[in-house]
């Protein structure tokens, strides 16, 4: 059995509709059937009262346009005649036949037969054949079971229509929950739902509530934690900087140095980690107008140096002037970002092509490099916090996509990660940022 509410309430009632229209074809035959035989009864009894007084010739004529199995067969019976002639007779009725009503059959047709007997002793037989009656009754109940026949198909319909428009608001609610964002835990309408969902809608409430509540306090631990640590580190890298000065040994400089990268990894994962908490909450004020091509140039001027030490091609195949709203500390940590990871995964003597314009009615800012590509693996995961994936380079977070993503959400905009050249043999990757243009 499926476990399809709406397939129950269908099933359910086109069994019931059925097992109650055949109940009450099979009523209506009964009852026409009884309805018949009394008429018919009712018919001989009135012929009779007739047939007793008057005696009617055996050669009475037969009037046009009367049924033969309507019509009435009235008989004189006598000690010594058998049957009367004629088409129309009350075949093998015997002359002592008790006075009544009564059924005889005769072959394959069946009489209701009326019997009287008159004040002089002479007897009388009325007779019609039974066909008539079950015609009649055949007809009472085709004329039951026909609407019932044409009302299951309409009732079946209109049945779903409402079980489709009831559960309308089922669906739309399974849409809502599926557009929700993590950030964004909106509880649901209840206004306009119907009353058997209303507890099933408070609850899921409740729950969202809950797991808001519990966001909330994992955004605060986390900038807590990183903004704590922030002044420890600081001050152990400060101090890194002093021993450098001093006169040490190869080993000792050697160890230093892995000491100082160390430092300045969790450095780098400190401010990731505010940088996410920062855009994970919030926004109070809506976001100014700003130009993402001058936003955009600026990031790429402070990172040619880093690329021409990897002798890394680095540059422009468009910049037109478009604006949008956002913060421009928004967009910088966005692009930075963007450009930092294209940097890292490019190798030397690569190539990054970034393009600013507009597309429609959306800004764009794309990325395209020519390092190794994601696996196809990696791709449904790569915007999750600290996934590095399975080709991983240099002293990355993880967290840089993640908070791409972020900024997108809280701007409205989308980003779209895609290898290029073919899924086995990816010869770089393609970042598109689209935002909504200002104005």
């Amino acid at each position: 059995m499926t476990n399809s509410i709406r397939t129950r309430i269908i099933v359910g009632l086109s069994s019931l509709v059925l097992v109650t229209g055949l109940a009450a074809g099979c009523w209506g035959y009964s009852w026409a059937y009884d309805e018949a035989i009394e008429f018919q009864d009712s018919l001989l009894l009135q012929v009779g009262a007739l047939a007793i007084r008057t005696r009617i010739p055996a050669e009475a004529p037969v009037l046009p346009g009367v049924d033969k199995d309507a019509q009435v067969v009235v008989e004189e019976l006598s000690p010594h005649s058998g049957t009367s002639p004629g088409v129309f007779t009350v075949a093998g009725l015997p002359a002592n036949a008790p006075d009544g009503l009564q059924t005889v059959t005769h072959g394959e047709e069946q009489w209701r037969v009326l019997v009287q007997t008159r004040p002089d002793g002479s007897r009388v037989a009325i007779g019609q054949n039974s066909d008539y009656r079950d015609e009649i009754a055949h007809g009472s109940a085709i004329r039951t079971a026909v609407p019932l026949a044409v009302l299951f198909p309409c009732l079946m319909l209109l049945v779903g229509a409402v079980i489709r428009t009831s559960f309308r608001p089922v669906s739309q609610l399974a849409v809502a929950l599926d557009a929700k964002r993590t950030d964004h835990l909106q509880k649901l309408p209840a206004e306009g739902m119907p009353s058997e969902l209303l507890p099933f809608i408070h609850s899921i409430n409740r729950l969202l509530d809950r797991i808001s509540s519990m966001f909330d306090q994992q955004r605060r631990f986390i900038a807590d934690a990183a903004h704590e640590l922030r002044t420890p580190i600081t001050a152990l890298s400060l101090q890194i900087e002093n021993l450098e000065r001093g006169e040490l040994s190869t080993e000792a400089r050697e160890r230093i140095a892995s000491l100082r990268d160390g430092a300045r990894r969790s450095a780098r994962l400190l401010e990731q980690l505010l940088t996410l908490a920062r855009f994970e909450s919030s926004s109070e004020a809506p976001p100014p107008a700003t130009r993402l091509d001058h936003v955009a140039t600026e990031i790429v001027s402070e990172a040619l140096q880093h690329a021409a030490l990897r002798n890394i091609d680095l540059g422009f195949d468009r910049c037109d002037p478009t604006t949008v709203h956002a913060a421009p500390a928004a967009l910088a940590v966005l692009i930075r970002n963007l450009v930092d990871n294209a940097i890292r995964h490019t190798p030397g003597n690569g190539r990054i092509d970034l393009a600013v314009g507009r597309e429609g009615q959306c800004a764009m800012f794309e990325i395209c490099d020519s390092g190794p590509g994601i696996p196809e693996a990696d791709l449904s995961r790569i915007f999750e916090p600290f996934f590095r994936g399975s080709r991983s380079v240099g002293d990355g977070t993880g967290l840089g996509l993640s908070i791409v993503q972020r900024i997108c959400e809280r701007l409205n905009g989308t980003v779209a990660v895609e290898n290029v050249g073919s899924a086995s043999e990816p010869k770089g990757l393609r970042v598109c940022v689209r935002l909504a243009l200002a104005g």
